[in-house]
């Protein structure tokens, strides 16, 4: 069977490791190529996008794909989209591989877009470290506040005037998070609901700070069966 996966997260490289091992199964993993330098699964890997949900749909049949396994950034709406048309137009079995959301934690502001993220910390303090990725900065880009941007890569304007830019990737460590935290003056931490222990350390300390969190929610996802473990995915392929 081939198994294209839509990749980019540590469950999608955890996969692709999985099916390598498993003689039954080829694999193709895709990144969308957002990243300079991403961490790349085992097995054969494309980088880019596909065109929208016909063109991935004629990709699928030209390569003559068993099924798909949607493992993207919980937040990747557009490809998750583009995944389930396409399985409609070719018929081809999709399933998509999310890790649980955080468990919420009395105090959180929940909010559902970026620009409500940027209204609620901006009546939450003065001093904000953005979490959300470089994508989607606009969002803050005209506030007065003064913001910590921590991204994997150098953001693309328009950015915050008063912003600090950290480039790094996880995993953190809650003391890490707690000096970064401290060091800077933070009063309010904005994330996305991602899930996974990867960034979760700072949500301890936060907590542990006593600095403000504001979650921005998850989207609703297409309307295909979801599994959670990498365990599920090979049995769904079974």
């Amino acid at each position: 069977m081939k198994v294209l996966v839509l990749g980019g997260t540590g469950e999608a490289r955890a996969l692709a490791a999985a099916l390598e091992a498993c003689q039954d199964h080829a694999v193709v993993s895709s990144l969308a190529g957002r990243v300079r330098d991403p961490r790349l699964p085992v097995g054969e890997v494309r980088v880019g996008g596909f065109g929208g949900p016909a063109k991935l749909a004629e990709w699928l049949v030209a390569h003559q794909v068993d099924a798909v396994v949607d493992a993207t950034h919980p937040f990747a709406e557009r490809i998750s989209s583009s995944a389930a048309h396409a399985a409609q137009l070719t018929g081809i079995p999709l399933i998509m591989l999310r890790r649980p959301g955080w468990t919420p934690r009395p105090g959180w502001h929940w909010v559902d877009s970026l620009d409500e993220a940027c209204a609620v910390a901006e009546g939450l303090g003065e001093r904000i470290f953005l979490t959300t990725g470089r994508q989607g900065l606009a969002a803050f880009a005209g506030s007065s506040r003064w913001f910590l941007v921590r991204c994997v890569d150098p953001p693309d304007p328009p950015v915050p005037a008063r912003s600090e830019v950290l480039l790094d990737r996880g995993p953190y460590t809650v003391d890490g998070e707690l000096d970064l935290l401290r060091s800077h003056h933070i009063d309010v931490l904005v994330t996305k609901d991602s899930g996974g222990p990867l960034t979760a350390a700072k949500l301890d300390a936060a907590a542990e700070s006593g600095t403000a969190v504001v979650v921005v929610r998850r989207p609703v996802p297409p309307d295909v069966a979801v599994v959670e473990t990498v365990e599920q995915v090979m049995a769904w392929l079974r």
